[in-house]
């Protein structure tokens, strides 16, 4: 245990994923959160006529999912982006389910800061992000997983 690391150290080469399904009521609720109303997302003859071929979720919605991995799991609670550099290489369709896996290439000693390879997989193999974080992992009271009791 590290003044810097009051949690663990996270290791070079470890790694965590987290999966979900995602479906139409995430575009809206994305849309509602974000604005974003691209006809890509909700007008299936706009889609079709697409090189998509068919409605695409938001590119915040699968990335999403990332942000779930670093704060649940690897680096853990905490944890921040405090930059991303990430490439939307296939789209994501309401029923996919993806995955979200990070790897840690980096860890400072004098910083809480973590550097990884992230991905975002279809449940068909394919991938559909990919790219890398730096985060930072501030010291967190126990956390009960948003309990109110």
């Amino acid at each position: 245990m590290s003044a810097v690391w009051p949690n663990g150290k996270p290791e070079v080469g470890s790694s965590a994923e987290l999966s979900r399904q995602v479906g139409s009521s995430d575009i809206i609720l994305f849309t509602e959160l974000s604005g974003d109303r691209n006809p890509l997302h909700y007008d299936e003859a706009a889609a079709e006529s697409s090189r998509f071929g068919e409605i695409v979720v938001q590119g915040g919605i699968t990335s999403a999912v990332l942000n779930a991995v670093v704060a649940e799991k690897l680096p853990g609670p905490g944890t921040v982006f405090l930059s991303v550099s990430w490439n939307f290489t296939a789209p994501v369709r309401p029923g996919d389910t993806i995955t979200g896996r990070v790897e840690v290439t980096e860890v400072r000693d004098d910083k809480p800061i973590t550097k990884l390879i992230t991905q975002v997989t279809r449940d068909d193999g394919t991938t559909a992000l990919e790219g890398t974080a730096v985060c930072w992992t501030m010291a967190m009271p126990e956390w009960r997983g948003g309990d109110d009791a």
